[in-house]
């Protein structure tokens, strides 16, 4: 089981992505809606995994994941991303995220992006 930080503005998408993440068998310990929030309670929270969305107010994902990885060099992200944002998406890996899931979340794509991530 991996304690999980999920990062959308969108709380249905949030919502979705617990649901596959808690019946896989993790924990969801925070929800953020923006790449600030995320990046502020990563140092806390020390999450296993974080899922992380590109497109957000106040701070998006390839920012946050670079702000992370500065603090935590060995930090796991799954960047979460919409189709047609594969210049974003090439980005967040170079940033240093570990993979990427494609919104509309498909349960099985997010178990296998989570558990290769953490090393499942």
């Amino acid at each position: 089981m991996a304690k999980i930080m999920v990062v959308d503005d969108a709380a249905f998408l949030r919502a979705m992505l617990k649901d596959i993440l808690v019946s896989a068998g993790h924990e969801v310990v925070f929800e953020a809606t923006n790449g600030q929030e995320a990046v502020d309670k990563y140092k806390t929270i020390r999450p296993d995994l974080v899922t992380m969305d590109i497109t957000m107010p106040v701070m998006e994902g390839v920012e946050a994941v670079k702000e992370i990885r500065k603090m935590d060099p060995k930090a796991n992200i799954v960047m979460c991303s919409a189709m047609g944002q594969r210049n974003l998406i090439i980005d967040a890996i170079k940033s240093g995220a570990k993979d990427f899931i494609i919104k509309p979340f498909h349960s099985s794509r997010v178990i296998e992006a989570i558990d290769k991530a953490i090393g499942l």
